[in-house]
C-alpha cells in the first residue's frame, strides 16, 4: 500500500501551498510514456496542433486522456441521521494525507470534522450543507461529497447525486436501515448511481452486520452480498476477512493507519467459505462470465472475482457490502480501495444532455477532455468573494480566462477564477477536465444551468426539488436592518431551492417556506450569525390548499361606465376539478367557437383566473387542481380592454366557487418513529389523537417501528411530546408524502379562524 518516494514528494509540494495548486490530473505514475503525454497536455494549450497530436496519439493506441481519467472517481457518502457520514469522511482524509490529525463531529477539543466547516454544524453535531473534497489514494483522485442526513437538507444529498458517479451508502449496524436511509436509497435509484454499502459502528453494544443486509435485501430490494466478514464483534470487534482475496486485516497504530495482512484465522474458515460461496453465488446471478465458472464447479480466482464485482456494480446489478467502524479507524482504508476497485471512473457512466437545437433531443455526451465543453452549476454558495458556483464538467476542458455560454440565459461569461474545494478551502488551478468537480468564482447563474463552450447548446437534466411542507412569518426586530435582512433572504433563496420567500399579500408579513421545523430554524439562525440580524418568528403556518369537488358554471358581466372609456367584459363557462393523478394543477381552456371574444383578450382572461386561484375564498390558500374551460363572452367595441376582462375572470371565479363545493387540502406526512416496545401504547394513542393512519408495525429487537401517516398541522412540538412519553429514548423522522382533503369539522375551524384573524385585522 506504499506509495513511491517520488509521488509522496510531489504529493508534499503540491499541499504545502495554496498558490500553485496541483495539476488538476492525479500524481503522474509510474509509465514514463505517460507522464510525458500528461505533462504535455499541461503545458500547451488546446489549439490546432494539440488536435493533430490528439490524432497521433489515437492512432499509436491508446488516447493520452485514458489513464488519467481511469484514475478518477467522483463518488458521494449518504445516509440516514448519526450513521457516521462525517466521521468516515474524516478518516479518509486522514488515511489519504489531505489532513494530519482527526478531530471528531462534537468532539470536545472544539475543533469539529474537517467537512462541518460552519459553526452550527460543529455545534449542532450535524452536517447542514454539503461539502467537497478530493484526495489521492493509490495514485488515483477520489472526488468527495460529504451530505446531510436529516430529511429537511435532502436538497443537498439530490444535488450530490445528480452529479457523482458513484455513491456509498452508510447503514448502521446497529440502528439498520432507517426511513432517510430508504429515501436516500431511492434518490440514488433515481439518478442510476452505482453504491456500495458500507455498515458502521461494528464496535458498538447490539452491532449485527447480517442482520442490517437482510433488512437491505428486504426493505431496499438491493441484491447484495458481503465482501468482508468481521473477526469479532462490539467491544471485541479486531479486524476484517477480505472475502475476494482470502485474507484478514488487521489495523494497527494510534489512528489505525498500518494495516497488517495476515491468513484468515483458522476458527473462522468455515464461516469465510460459507460467505465466500454465498458471494460467488449472488454475483453468478447477474454476471454471465462467473456464472460459467461458478456452474463447472472450478475454483474462482479472485481477480476473476473481482471483475464480476465491478462489472455487476457498474450495471447496477449488485451491490457489494463493505464493514467497519469509522470511529474507531478500522476498515476505511478496505473500502477505499473498494471505490476503486467496484465504483465507476467517469467513462464508464452514461451521461445524457438534451439538445436545445433539436428538439430537445437525447445526447450521450463521451465524458472525455475531448470534445466541446458541458459543464452543469449543482450547487452556489456565497463566499467572501462573491458567488462560487459548483460545476461537475461532463466534457471537454474549462480553464481560467475562458469565455464560458450559460445555455439557460445565453449569456457569455469569462471564468476569472477556477478553484478545488476541500470543504471551506480553496486551492487555485489553471485548467480542470471532463469528470471533475471544481467551483468557479464570480458567475452569476442559478442552481442547474449548463454552461458550454458556445460550439452546442446542450442542457443538462434537472435536479428534483421536493415541494417545501412548512412556512414561517418572519421580520427583523429592528428597521434598521431590513436591508441585511433581505440580503439574506435572497442569497439563502439562491443557494437553496427548497427554501422559499414570500410576501403574505394581506398581513404583509414575510413568509419562508422549507422542508421543516430544522430547516427554518438553521434559516433564522444563520441570518442572526451570519448577518448579524435578529429575527422574530411568527406561529409555524402550514401550506394548506383548496380544490374544488364538482363542475360549477359560471356567467359573469364586468360592466363599469364612468366618463371617458369605461370597462365592460364578460365571460362564460365552467370550472371543474382535474382528475386524480394529474401531472398540472391548473388547466386553462379556450372552448369559444367564433369571434364572441377578440383573441388577444384570452391571455389575460387566463391571468385573471390564475391570480384568482392564487387565494381562494375558504382560507386564502392556493386553490390547484382545476380545469377553467371558458365557453362563451361578450365585448365591447369601445369599452373591452385586457384589464376589463381580466377583472371579469377575477369575479366569475369567486362567483362559482362555492357552488363548486370548494375543500380545504392539507399536507399528509410520513411519520416513522422508533420507540421501546413498552411505551407502544402511548405512542400509538398519541398518534391517534394527532388524527394519524397507523399503517405499519414492527418489531426490531426490543423497539417498535410504527409508520403512520399524520396531518402535519398536527405535528408540531411532537419531537418534545415524544421524548416525555418515551423518557427521551423515542426519535422519529417525517418527510412530506401528499396533500389530501380535511374532515368537514377541521375545515369549519380553519374557515371560523380564518374569519376570525381577517375581522381582527
Amino acid at each position: 500500500m506504499a506509495r513511491s518516494s517520488k509521488t509522496r514528494l510531489l504529493y508534499t509540494l503540491c499541499s504545502s501551498t495554496k498558490t500553485t495548486a496541483p495539476s488538476p490530473f492525479p500524481p503522474p505514475c509510474s509509465s514514463p510514456t505517460t507522464a510525458l503525454l500528461l505533462r504535455n497536455f499541461q503545458l500547451r494549450p488546446f489549439s490546432a496542433g494539440s488536435a493533430a497530436r490528439l490524432k497521433d496519439e489515437k492512432e499509436a493506441g491508446a488516447p493520452w486522456w485514458k489513464e488519467s481519467m481511469e484514475r478518477l472517481r467522483n463518488i458521494g457518502i449518504s445516509a440516514h441521521i448519526d450513521s457516521g457520514k462525517t466521521t468516515l469522511t474524516e478518516r479518509v482524509l486522514f488515511y489519504t494525507g489531505r489532513i494530519h490529525e482527526i478531530h471528531e463531529v462534537r468532539g470536545k477539543d472544539g475543533v469539529g470534522a474537517k467537512m462541518d466547516a460552519m459553526d452550527l454544524e460543529r455545534e449542532k453535531g450535524i452536517t447542514i450543507q454539503s461539502a467537497a473534497t478530493y484526495c489521492t489514494w493509490k495514485d488515483c483522485q477520489v472526488n468527495i461529497i460529504d451530505t446531510p442526513g436529516h430529511v429537511d437538507f435532502t436538497i443537498e444529498v439530490e444535488r450530490a447525486l445528480r452529479v457523482l458517479d458513484g455513491a456509498i451508502l452508510v447503514l448502521c449496524s446497529v440502528g439498520g436501515v432507517q426511513s432517510q436511509s430508504i429515501t436516500v436509497d431511492r434518490q440514488m435509484r433515481r439518478y442510476e448511481v452505482p453504491r456500495l454499502a458500507f455498515i458502521n459502528k461494528l464496535d458498538r453494544m447490539g452491532a449485527d452486520p447480517w442482520k442490517v443486509l437482510n433488512q437491505a435485501r428486504s426493505k431496499l430490494r438491493h441484491n447484495s452480498a458481503a465482501v468482508q466478514v468481521p473477526i469479532g464483534m462490539e467491544e471485541n470487534f479486531q479486524g476484517l476477512v477480505d472475502l475476494v482475496q482470502s485474507k484478514a486485516y488487521y489495523f494497527h497504530g494510534s489512528s489505525g493507519e498500518k494495516v497488517v495482512t495476515e491468513e484468515v484465522p483458522p476458527n473462522m474458515e468455515a464461516l469465510v467459505s460459507e460467505k465466500r460461496h454465498e458471494l460467488i453465488e449472488v454475483v453468478s446471478e447477474v454476471d454471465d462470465r462467473l456464472a460459467e465458472l461458478f456452474l463447472a464447479d472450478e475454483p474462482i480466482p479472485p481477480a476473476e472475482l473481482e471483475g464480476a464485482i465491478r462489472r455487476a456494480t457498474i450495471a447496477r446489478k449488485f451491490i457489494p457490502v463493505f464493514m467497519g467502524t469509522a470511529f474507531k479507524n478500522k476498515g476505511v482504508q478496505p473500502l477505499l480501495d473498494g471505490v476503486l476497485s467496484y465504483l465507476p471512473c467517469p467513462t464508464e457512466v452514461s451521461n445524457y444532455a438534451l439538445d436545445q437545437n433539436n428538439n430537445e433531443e437525447k445526447v450521450m455526451l463521451s465524458g472525455t477532455p475531448v470534445g466541446p465543453l458541458v459543464a452543469l452549476a449543482f450547487k452556489l454558495e456565497e463566499g467572501r468573494f462573491g458567488q462560487l458556483t459548483y460545476l461537475r464538467i461532463y466534457e471537454g476542458v474549462i480553464r481560467k480566462g475562458d469565455f464560458i455560454i450559460n445555455v439557460n440565459t445565453g449569456k457569455k461569461v469569462k471564468v476569472p477564477r477556477l478553484v478545488r474545494m476541500h470543504s471551506n478551502e480553496m486551492e487555485d488551478i489553471q485548467e480542470a477536465h471532463a469528470g471533475q468537480i471544481v467551483a468557479v468564482f464570480g458567475v452569476d447563474c442559478a442552481s442547474g444551468d449548463t454552461f458550454t463552450d458556445g460550439s452546442v447548446r446542450y442542457t443538462m437534466t434537472s435536479m428534483n426539488v421536493p415541494e417545501p411542507v412548512m412556512s414561517l412569518a418572519v421580520s427583523p426586530v429592528s428597521k434598521d436592518s431590513g436591508g441585511q435582512f433581505s440580503k439574506a433572504l435572497n442569497r439563502f433563496q439562491r443557494e437553496d431551492p427548497t427554501f422559499r420567500v414570500g410576501l403574505d399579500a394581506e398581513s404583509g408579513q414575510t413568509i419562508i417556506s422549507g422542508m421543516g421545523e430544522l430547516h427554518l430554524d438553521i434559516y433564522v439562525e444563520r441570518i442572526r450569525r451570519e448577518y448579524k440580524v435578529d429575527a422574530t418568528v411568527g406561529k409555524p403556518r402550514v401550506n394548506f390548499r383548496e380544490t374544488v369537488t364538482q363542475r360549477a358554471e359560471f356567467d359573469y358581466l364586468h360592466k363599469k361606465q364612468t366618463g371617458g372609456q369605461g370597462q365592460y367584459g364578460r365571460v362564460t363557462g365552467y370550472i371543474e376539478p382535474l382528475p386524480h393523478g394529474s401531472s398540472t394543477k391548473f388547466e386553462f381552456e379556450n372552448m369559444i367557437v367564433g369571434q364572441a371574444i377578440p383573441s388577444n383578450f384570452i391571455p389575460a382572461i387566463e391571468k385573471g383566473f390564475r391570480e384568482a386561484a392564487n387565494s381562494g375564498s375558504l382560507i386564502g390558500h392556493p386553490v390547484e387542481n382545476i380545469r377553467i374551460a371558458l365557453t362563451d363572452g361578450a365585448s365591447h367595441a369601445v369599452d373591452s380592454s385586457e384589464l376589463a376582462f381580466k377583472l371579469a375572470a377575477i369575479y366569475a371565479f369567486r362567483q362559482c366557487y362555492t357552488a363548486a363545493r370548494p375543500v380545504i387540502l392539507e399536507p399528509i406526512m410520513l411519520v416513522e418513529l422508533k420507540a421501546p416496545t413498552e411505551f407502544q401504547g402511548t405512542v400509538t394513542g398519541d398518534i391517534n389523537k394527532r388524527k394519524g393512519v397507523i399503517v405499519g408495525n414492527d418489531q426490531d429487537g426490543d423497539d417498535s417501528v410504527i409508520t403512520a401517516h399524520v396531518p402535519l398541522n398536527n405535528m408540531f412540538g411532537y419531537s418534545t411530546a415524544l421524548r416525555s412519553m418515551t423518557q427521551g429514548k423515542g426519535e422519529f423522522t417525517m418527510e412530506y408524502k401528499e396533500h389530501s382533503a380535511v374532515s368537514q369539522d377541521v375545515q369549519m375551524q380553519l374557515v371560523n379562524n380564518h374569519k376570525a384573524t381577517k375581522a381582527a385585522e
